[in-house]
Formats: structure tokens, C-alpha cells, sequence
């Protein structure tokens, strides 16, 4: 090789390193390599990219899921959690968890960690961190408008369509 060609080499070779050490990691961070918490961004990117094979799980009461969740997220209370993650899902699943607040994540992750599941990340900010960002949500209080009780009582409705058209003659 000639003198020319191993300056050259060289140098693209210092251009490469310079450009990997100025430029950010744009890639998602790949399956087992989570941290132990995690953004709502973060969870949402993952999302928008289409990666397969992670759970997002939902330990809040039954109740507070129906209202409202994270959109493809499971419901799996925290007193029921390791059983029901252990017949459901594998051990080396990448698993998001979210609570009431991120004392109870925190609380429901280290008893899937305990239970043998490896890859499981808290979401930082629960279900108002993932709204806050604009991330797609799913439930009952997310899906109705406040509806007054009279628009369910045919009477009521009729009383009120008499009331509007008598003001209009």
C-alpha cells in the first residue's frame, strides 16, 4: 500500500471516530439492556418503532385501569403480580411497569425481579408522565365526554327540546 493510501485510511478512519464521539445514540435501546427505570419519552420512542416483544403492565386497582391506561398496557394488580406474570409471561421479557405513583412502580418491579423476571423498567411518572408527553391512552374516562345525567332520561331530553323551541316562536 502506498504512502497515499495509508494517509487516506487514516484519515477517514479519524473522521469515523470524531463523527461517533460528536453524534448522539439515535438508536433505541436494544431488548435486555433496559435501565430500571425508564421516560414516558423513552417508552413512547420504543413504541413509534414498531419493536416487538415487551409488556407494558398496569399494577393500579381495577378500577383505576378501566378509567384509564396506557394504550395496550395490562392490568395485573400488585397483589396478584408475580403469580400472574409468572403464568403469563417469559422471564426474560422486556416489561414496563407503572402504579399509582413511582413508589408503587418501584415497589411492584422488585417483586418481579424477585419473581425471576429480568428486564423489567419502571416508568418514571406512571400514567400522568405518559399523558403529559401526548402518548396514546385508552379507558373509559378517556373515551366519554362529561355527559350531564339528563341526556340519559328521554323525558328530560324532550322537557329541554319543548324549552329551546317555545323560545324560538
Amino acid at each position: 500500500m502506498s504512502q497515499i493510501e495509508n494517509n487516506i485510511n487514516k484519515a477517514v478512519e479519524n473522521t469515523i471516530s470524531k463523527a461517533k464521539e460528536n453524534l448522539p445514540n439515535v438508536t433505541p435501546t436494544p431488548p435486555g439492556q433496559q435501565m430500571p427505570q425508564s421516560s414516558a419519552q423513552a417508552l413512547k420512542q420504543r413504541r413509534e418503532w414498531g419493536e416487538p416483544a415487551f409488556t407494558i403492565l398496569d399494577v393500579r386497582d381495577r378500577n383505576a385501569f378501566n378509567k384509564s391506561r396506557i394504550l395496550g398496557a395490562m392490568n395485573m394488580p400488585i397483589d396478584e403480580l408475580a403469580d400472574r406474570a409468572l403464568s403469563s409471561l417469559e422471564p426474560q421479557r422486556d416489561i414496563y411497569i407503572y402504579g399509582e405513583n413511582d413508589e408503587h412502580s418501584a415497589q411492584a418491579a422488585a417483586k418481579l425481579r424477585e419473581a425471576g423476571f429480568e428486564n423489567v423498567s419502571e416508568l418514571k411518572g406512571g400514567l400522568v408522565g405518559w399523558k403529559a408527553i401526548g402518548g396514546p391512552t385508552d379507558g373509559s374516562a378517556d373515551s366519554q365526554a362529561e355527559v350531564d345525567q339528563s341526556a340519559y332520561n328521554v323525558k328530560d331530553r324532550l322537557d329541554k327540546h319543548a324549552e329551546v323551541t317555545s323560545k324560538k316562536i
